[in-house]
């Protein structure tokens, strides 16, 4: 996975202090920003979809 990506809302200053995203077809990882050649977690993207959309909800 090569298009990682972070928050829109990670500023100048919070850049560095997040997660950051890549997703495929079927997968979706997450990896931590401070360390991005550490390990990742990888989710089935359905699972990761109802995930973001519990967050949202509340």
């Amino acid at each position: 996975m090569d298009n990682w990506r972070r928050s829109t809302y990670s500023g100048e200053g919070d850049g560095n202090e997040c997660v950051e995203i890549a997703n495929s077809t079927s997968r979706v990882a997450v990896r931590d920003s401070k360390a991005p050649a550490r390990a990742t977690l990888t989710f089935p993207a359905p699972a990761f979809d109802r995930f973001l959309a519990a967050v949202k909800k509340d």
